[in-house]
């Protein structure tokens, strides 16, 4: 298991999200973005628009991806 915060996602707050893999908090990061945008939370809006943006443009989400999965990689483990 590793963690990765919110702030390491490109969010806004310290929120913790832990994972066996990249995928497992790059999806817990996308489900925390869509419930803060729900309660109306604008601090995390510019994070969401982002995470919704980054699939419209393959290359650009591609190296986020890759990005992210080496951060999480580079992670010792909890």
């Amino acid at each position: 298991m590793k963690t990765m915060t919110c702030a390491q996602l490109g969010g806004p707050c310290d929120l913790a999200h832990r994972g066996e893999d990249a995928n497992a908090v790059i999806n817990a990061q996308d489900q925390h973005l869509k419930e803060a945008e729900k309660a109306g939370d604008a601090s995390h809006q510019e994070a969401r628009d982002a995470m919704k943006g980054r699939w419209r443009h393959p290359k650009k989400s591609m190296d986020w991806y890759r990005g992210m999965q080496k951060a999480f990689a580079d992670l010792p483990e909890d």
